[in-house]
């Protein structure tokens, strides 16, 4: 028995004989299928493969968790460390014997969040070897699950505190339950947010982007957007932190995201 792990998606499966038929999470509209067809890997063969994990200090208390070389996207996780319990948001497929030992220096994982589906991942293998840290999944996301495990809780979207200074918000948009992390001491004491592909870091970093489908270019209505807008305004935040190494806006965040909003909303009004 086998946790298969998407080779597009970089989603882990529960245990079986053979692989999947099919990828749920690469069949829905906002991802796709190579053009390979759908292909199919395990945590083993990765590691026989040269794969490994790459980890790197953001900022003073934020690591960076991501695989080398490149695996899928290339996204990376972020662990926050504080001292009431570390929090890691979003995830990788690959956890070698080298990033469980420097987590471990780093003082465990408390909690396991996400900015979407896209980026679960083999967040089951990473609970596990830390103590089954819980994992919070949004209700909403809920049928994107594709190995369900005790450990799992799942969440109903209420801006929630996982441990002191370090709270999970819903915004919605690219998934229904897609959300943001916010630190509070991150950025030297100015705040800093997580935002996965939630809410993009673009190319031009003084600004951020939405987009149910980034793959597809499928956008989304201005409602949506109006809506993430809302949920992170209580928060205040210099920093953003996107899904990928260097995809960082480094001041006036809170800023990029009002002003990238609008730019926005006034091109699909045209």
């Amino acid at each position: 028995m086998e946790n298969y792990i998407c080779r597009t998606c970089g989603v882990e499966y529960t245990e079986s004989d053979s692989p999947p038929l099919n990828c749920p999470i690469c069949d829905d509209p906002r991802q796709y299928v190579g053009w390979e067809g759908q292909r199919w890997t395990t945590m083993a063969e990765l590691r026989v493969e040269g794969y490994s994990n790459d980890i790197r200090e953001e900022e003073p208390g934020l690591t960076g968790i991501g695989i080398s070389p490149s695996f899928t996207i290339g996204q990376r996780a972020l662990l926050v460390q504080t001292p009431g319990g570390n929090v890691l948001y979003d995830c990788v497929s690959l956890l070698d014997d080298a990033a469980i030992e420097a987590v471990k220096a780093l003082g465990g994982i408390q909690a396991i969040c996400f900015s979407h589906p896209h980026f679960y991942d083999s967040m089951v293998t990473w609970s596990h070897a830390f103590d089954n840290a819980p994992i919070y999944i949004p209700e909403a996301d809920r049928d994107y699950v594709m190995r369900p495990d005790p450990a799992i809780r799942y969440w109903g979207g209420e801006p929630t505190e996982l441990v002191p200074g370090v709270t999970l918000i819903q915004c919605g948009g690219h998934f229904e339950g897609s959300a943001v992390l916010h630190w509070a001491q991150g950025a030297e004491g100015k705040g800093a947010l997580f935002v996965g592909d939630s809410i993009t870091v673009v190319p031009d970093r003084r600004y951020v982007s939405f987009m149910r489908s980034y793959p597809n270019l499928i956008p989304l209505p201005e409602s949506e957007i109006k809506k993430i807008v809302d949920a992170v305004e209580p928060y205040d935040f210099d920093r953003i932190y996107g899904g990928w190494w260097g995809r960082n806006v480094m001041s006036g965040g809170k800023e990029s995201v009002l002003r990238s909003a609008e730019r926005y909303i006034s091109q699909i009004k045209d």
